[in-house]
């Protein structure tokens, strides 16, 4: 995982968000809304007191088919918009952050026609302790939860190059996010929120660059629905990867 960061920070690509409403029945409930990013992968090995980390940066290109607006930045519509930085997905499977999950039932399979190995994981902790917050970029009506919830899933690793072919997360089980007070007196909402489902989906391809040639598994998709038991909107969203660029040492882009 190490050796992926270090050359996905070498590669931009377009991404393509689609966030579709749904109820809690998978129904459709509402318009979707599409953005399209530029998006890299920025990965910082510490001075060795704190964890590496690594996230994902984006840069908007298009809402709906369209150039940004400034009004976009602020619209309630944006509410399940990629943030602008978040958590790359395999980030739990660095070294330092190994100690939280547990990992076991390593078995042979094969996948996209590869010999691969699966590998199961869960939360080494199974409480977890969210709490609701209001969007940090200031919309309104909008919220997300800060801590842990606990998960469980599963990893298909090449056998022999031991890259990561896919990645299945879900939920431990149905998750209650505490919800504060003053949230509760302002909007009407309960003591608390219970999350049903929040299931991923990553998939990887191989990429093909050439000058010089390399073939690399990179993300393809990712699928996630998540299923709110409350009067918040539950969502289905999907993310596309295509249009990968490789920086190069002497300052050249190739596709």
């Amino acid at each position: 995982v190490l050796e992926y960061y270090e050359r996905a920070r070498q590669l931009i690509c377009v991404e393509r968000s689609t966030v579709q409403p749904i109820d809690t029945r998978w129904n459709s409930d509402g318009m979707a809304r599409t953005v399209e990013s530029e998006l890299r992968v920025e990965f910082e090995i510490t001075d060795g007191e704190s964890l590496p980390e690594a996230h994902v940066s984006r840069e908007v290109l298009r809402v709906n088919g369209r150039e940004p607006r400034e009004r976009d930045r602020m619209s309630r519509a944006g509410c399940t918009d990629p943030n602008p930085i978040s958590p790359e997905p395999l980030t739990f499977l660095l070294p330092g952050y190994r100690d939280a999950y547990t990992f076991s039932a390593v078995r042979a399979t094969r996948h996209q026609d590869r010999q691969a190995l699966i590998i199961e994981f869960k939360s080494a902790n199974r409480i977890g302790r969210p709490r609701l917050i209001e969007d940090d970029q200031g919309r309104e009506d909008c919220f997300d939860w800060e801590g842990d919830t606990p998960v469980k899933g599963r990893l298909w690793v090449d056998a022999s190059t031991y890259d990561v072919l896919k990645l299945e997360r879900h939920l431990a089980g149905p998750t209650d996010i505490a919800v504060p007070l003053p949230l509760q007196r302002k909007y009407g909402f309960p003591a608390w929120i219970t999350i049903d489902r929040d299931d991923l989906t990553l998939d990887y391809r191989e990429v093909t660059f050439s000058d010089p040639d390399e073939v690399l598994v990179l993300p393809h998709s990712i699928i996630r629905t998540l299923i709110l038991r409350s009067s918040l909107q539950s969502t289905r969203r999907t993310q596309q990867f295509t249009g990968y660029q490789r920086f190069l040492t002497n300052s050249r882009i190739k596709n």
